[in-house]
């Protein structure tokens, strides 16, 4: 038998080397716990970013269709602009215009189409009045602004 082997005997002063199950446990524990508080307020900033793309798109679009509306005296006659303006712009949500008034009116509305961006849906018409009729799924009435973060305007 060499030296070193008679020599090592476990006892009180062994050291132990590792973690234990219940260490690993409560260690998966704390990270569950933090998770169930973090993904929730991550998925709701990656929302809030997504919307302004929208108002963004429906802002521009208003600009160009007044212009439209210069040149023409009326904001289309059989679609918006009809067609001259491309209702584009967002690419997650769907942007469709609405002719109101006989042409002398419209309305823009903004529809989640994917992403986080689902399940909103924001409204603009030829006065700059805006709206919100779905917030997070939710329907919502009586909104003359843009909703993303809270419930007021």
């Amino acid at each position: 038998m060499s030296k070193q082997a008679a020599s090592f005997k476990p006892g009180k002063n062994a050291r132990q080397q590792g973690f234990t199950l219940v260490e690993l446990m409560i260690v998966v524990a704390i990270i569950g716990i933090l998770a169930a508080v973090a993904v929730p307020s991550y998925k709701d900033y990656v929302r809030r970013s997504q919307l302004p793309e929208a108002t963004s798109a429906m802002a521009t679009l208003r600009i160009k269709f007044e212009q439209y509306y210069q040149d023409n005296r009326n904001f289309g006659t059989a679609s918006c602009t009809n067609g001259a303006v491309a209702l584009g712009g967002a690419s997650r949500f769907t942007i469709t215009c609405e002719l109101t008034n006989t042409g002398q009116g419209y309305v823009l509305t903004a529809t989640g189409a994917s992403g986080q961006a689902v399940g909103h849906v924001y409204t603009v018409n030829q006065s700059n009045v805006q709206g919100t009729t779905k917030f997070k799924g939710e329907t919502v009435s009586d909104k003359a602004c843009w909703l993303l973060k809270g419930d007021e305007c």
